[in-house]
This record gives C-alpha cells, sequence and structure tokens, in this order.
C-alpha cells in the first residue's frame, strides 16, 4: 500500500496520512478518527493500525489528527479541525483521482463523538444554538465533503450523559471549555444526540466488557435516532474497549464488515 501525509492547516497537529491500496480504485474512501477524551496526550497513532487494515482490504483510509484540548483543540477547533479534515479529501481525491461518492468515518470513543457530530453537519444551523454556529465558522459550501455514512466503536455519543457521568474525570467540561450549566448552547450544538436523527445510515457499535464508555450512552442515541426514524442500528460486539480497535479481534473485524456495507 501507499502512505502520505498531508497538512490541512497551520497547525502541527492538523494533517492525516492518506493510506491507499495497491488496487487502481479503492472501493470507497474511510476517514479515521481517533479517541483518547479528546485529550492531548492520545494521537493519530491510535488509528494507524485501522488505517493500514482498511487499506490492506482495499479501502482508501484517511487517518485524521485534529487538535485536542491541551495543545490549542477543544471548542471550537477541534469542531473546526474535524471538519476541514474530512473536507481535504476533495485535494485529495483529485490527485490521487478517487471518488468521493462514498466517504465513511469510523471513530472510536471520543472519535466516535466527533464521527457522528461530523454526520450532521448539514443541520448545524438548524438546532438553536446560532452564537455557537458563528464561532466553529464551519464551511459548508462546494468545498465541504458529506459523510455518507458512519461506524462508531463505542462512541461518546450522548455528550450530557458523559458530563453527568462525569467521564474521564471531567472530559467533556475539559473539552468544552466548561460546564453545560455555563455554556448551554455550546454544549447542545457539540451534542451529537442534537442533530439525530441523520439522514445517513449510523451503525452504534458498543464493546459488551467497556468499562470506558458505558454502553447507554449509544444505547441512548440509537433511540432516539430511531424515535427520529434514522437509518441507526445497535450492535454488541464481544471485548473490551480496545478490542474495537485491534486488528486482530472479532470487535473490530465487525466494524470493518460494517465499513464494507456502507462502501456497497
Amino acid at each position: 500500500m501507499k502512505r502520505q501525509k498531508y497538512q490541512y492547516g497551520d497547525d502541527p497537529s492538523q494533517w492525516g496520512e492518506l493510506f491507499l491500496p495497491d488496487t487502481a480504485t479503492p472501493r470507497g474512501v474511510v476517514v479515521v478518527i481517533h479517541g483518547g477524551y479528546w485529550r492531548s496526550q492520545y494521537g493519530a497513532e491510535l488509528g494507524e493500525p485501522l488505517a493500514k487494515d482498511l487499506a490492506a482490504h482495499g479501502m482508501a483510509a484517511w487517518n485524521l489528527e485534529y487538535r485536542r484540548a491541551g495543545n490549542g483543540g477543544g471548542w471550537p477547533h477541534t469542531f473546526a479541525d474535524v471538519l476541514a479534515g474530512i473536507d481535504k479529501l476533495q485535494d485529495l481525491s483529485e490527485e490521487h483521482g478517487f471518488g468521493l461518492d462514498r466517504v465513511v468515518a469510523l471513530g472510536h470513543s471520543a472519535g466516535g463523538h466527533l464521527a457522528v457530530w461530523a454526520a450532521g453537519r448539514s443541520r448545524l444551523d438548524k438546532i438553536g444554538a446560532a452564537d455557537a454556529d458563528r464561532q466553529l465558522q464551519r464551511n459548508d459550501g462546494d468545498g465541504a465533503v458529506q459523510l455518507t455514512g458512519v461506524v462508531s466503536q463505542s462512541g461518546v455519543l450522548d455528550l450530557a450523559a458523559a458530563e453527568r457521568l462525569n467521564l474521564s474525570n471531567g472530559a467533556v467540561s475539559n473539552f468544552m471549555g466548561g460546564s453545560s450549566e455555563r455554556y448551554p448552547k455550546r454544549h447542545k450544538y457539540a451534542d451529537p444526540i442534537t442533530a439525530a436523527p441523520l439522514r445517513v445510515p449510523v451503525y452504534a457499535v458498543h464493546a459488551c466488557d467497556d468499562d470506558t464508555v458505558p454502553l447507554s450512552l449509544s444505547e441512548a442515541y440509537a433511540a432516539a435516532a430511531k424515535a427520529g426514524g434514522a437509518p441507526v442500528q445497535l450492535l454488541k460486539v464481544p471485548g473490551d474497549h480496545f478490542a474495537l480497535i485491534d486488528p486482530k479481534a472479532p470487535a473490530y473485524r465487525k466494524c470493518r464488515e460494517l465499513v464494507q456495507q456502507l462502501l456497497g
């Protein structure tokens, strides 16, 4: 396979690495978004084994890095980076000659939150948080790349619940620059549940023995999305939180199979 690193901005964390299969035409593009509770000590090295595996199975994989809380990220910069990083695929598709009609995000943990949130970008101006929308300064013009599906791997899909549960010692408040009591509109805007139901299919995969992100967060998102008629499915897989990003584990292999289904 071929691999090449690209910057999508001036900050040292605004980059991604493109993994291309040896086949002439990839069977679609997968944006790999790593987790780590949005903290700077966790980076794109978590997504690299997944990107390699996806490319080995005939898909183009874009392993996306972004600014995190502690290195210039958090609200609103992490959100802006994820959208800009996905939009960088416009340039890469022209350079490498692959299409963008099928672009699926595979996000683990906090990356699952960002993946599902990004899939709802076209709904963000309709959720009643205009101040937050202005702060983000997102681009939804001709250069925007729309996700056509998401596989969330034990994603933090209910941000309000994650804050209430004080997951990872206040990770949500740290990421958002303050509590939901202080910044209610900002938190509403950042919560994937707010944009539900999405028009694109979402697989909310969750590890049965996950003690890092509770299953209830995926259950809450799936219930809210289904109530609105969204094409969402909740799937429970064996293993712990990190089995989902272990290419040798059945939990990860199920996620890869779902990505392949979404790419057609």
